[in-house]
């Protein structure tokens, strides 16, 4: 019993200690989408902060395509010693296992860390669509089936998912045009080839203050602040349309919990910091932090929900 109480008590001290000397090197996050947009941005706006507090260097390791599979496995693979983490999206995460039969990683490979960033979804369309507001789109969509295009990040993104969600509670039929990231897709559609991008607001938001594209609705219970004469998709005439993309840190499993403690509380000062909050203003982003367990919490409910979504859709990525 001594022996075991010592040995015990052992374990608790080196891995206080562990805690303590972490992290001796260089951070990695690895981010599934390329450069800009919500994902590749939250990485960056806590990466700068987090790498002062921490007194180490914390480098944005973008690793797009596979529909975020590349960098999910690579991480999942990845020692699990806090220092390659994965900057995560929340349709990768609650989408991709309701989407593949072969999955290379499960939501278990994964500890959870800290939610970073939360943005509500904007509906935006081209200025060549007769449309001026949601009630007007939805109408058209029905008078028009299949001619309406829709671009998405790429299948498996929420601007996918939750586009399809759009279709079932409007009951129209959208074209899907898949891209490799919102780059690539925003291009397309300030074209005009592209109609409808249901997104966050790093990607619309300065080409619809510039009139280049035009705001219909924000999926959200409140307006958005950069976006302040756009209405909500409820006051639009859509009330439960809502649409949150979240991006969150999460290391390996088996990560030391002294680790996933150290780097959470570090995160949550580093998002607290004012050129963090600065930045996130400017681009339409919530800084929202959640601890590991709360994180966890929001996983399995939106693999839940998105999982009946999928299902209804018929959507499959094998």
């Amino acid at each position: 019993m001594i022996r075991k109480l010592a040995g015990a008590a052992l374990l608790l001290c080196s891995s206080a200690a562990f805690g303590q000397a972490f992290p001796a090197s260089t951070v990695t996050l690895v981010v599934p989408n390329p450069p800009g947009g919500l994902v590749d941005t939250s990485a960056r706006l806590v990466g700068e902060p987090l790498s002062r507090l921490l007194k180490q260097t914390v480098v944005v390791d973008n690793r797009p395509g596979g529909s975020g599979n590349i960098a999910y496995q690579m991480v999942a693979r990845s020692k699990p010693d806090g220092y390659t983490l994965l900057t995560s999206y929340s349709a990768y995460h609650t989408g991709n296992p309701n989407l593949m039969k072969n999955l290379p990683w499960q939501p278990k490979d994964f500890t959870p860390v800290a939610l970073l960033t939360v943005a509500t979804n904007v509906v935006a369309v081209h200025p060549s669509l007769p449309v001026n507001n949601l009630k007007e789109l939805i109408e058209y969509a029905k008078k028009n089936p299949g001619k309406i295009n829709y671009a998405s990040q790429g299948n498996g993104s929420l601007s996918h998912l939750g586009t399809e969600l759009f279709k079932q509670l409007t009951n129209t039929e959208i074209t899907h045009v898949p891209y490799k990231g919102s780059g690539q897709a925003i291009q397309d559609v300030l074209a005009g080839q592209v109609q409808l991008f249901i997104t966050t607001p790093p990607s619309v938001m300065q080409h619809v203050q510039a009139g280049k594209l035009k705001a219909l609705a924000i999926a959200g219970k409140n307006r958005h602040p950069m976006l302040p004469n756009v209405p909500t998709t409820a006051e639009a005439g859509l009330p439960g349309f809502e649409l949150e993309s979240w991006v969150g840190l999460f290391a390996p499993a088996a990560t030391p919990p002294a680790v996933v403690t150290k780097l959470s509380e570090e995160v949550k000062r580093a998002l607290e910091q004012p050129e963090a909050k600065q930045q996130a203003a400017g681009q339409g982003i919530e800084l929202r932090y959640l601890p590991p367990e709360a994180l966890n919490a929001l996983v399995r409910k939106e693999l839940d929900y998105w999982g009946k979504v999928i299902k209804t859709a018929k959507i499959t990525l094998d």
